[in-house]
């Protein structure tokens, strides 16, 4: 029996702990009395999850060539992550003249999830490189 691929071993647990997640978020919400799909919570799961993909998958191919500069590409995928913050759902959350908590967990509850899921499984792909 083959041991199951890293990247694929990250994806199947990105994708099912952040749907959890996802699913908890809203559910919190809905009992809250706040609109379950507000503040562009869809997209910003998605979002985080495709960048979260997107940048283990490059950490992952480039692990190898690259094993000293892995922190250095993993700080530019967080820096992308703020600037696609900043571009698309800023302007949203701030139309009104305030970012409520309410917005400002929409997004960076599924960010922060996302990023302690892409520091753990960095984290051991890098201790296997040694």
């Amino acid at each position: 029996m083959s041991k199951i691929n890293p990247l694929i071993q990250f994806l199947i647990f990105l994708v099912i702990s952040l749907g959890i997640a996802f699913i908890i978020h809203v559910t919190v919400l809905q009992n809250t009395g706040l609109p379950k799909y507000g503040d562009k919570i869809i997209l910003s799961y998605v979002v985080n999850a495709v960048l979260a993909a997107i940048i283990y998958a490059s950490l992952f191919k480039f692990k190898e060539k690259m094993k000293n500069q892995i922190g250095f590409l993993f700080m530019a995928g967080s820096f992308l992550k703020f600037i696609l913050f900043f571009i698309f759902f800023y302007p949203f959350y701030k139309a009104d003249g305030e970012m409520s908590r309410i917005e400002f967990a929409a997004f960076f509850v599924p960010y922060i999830f996302c990023l302690v899921l892409e520091t753990v499984f960095t984290a051991k792909m890098l201790n296997k490189l040694d």
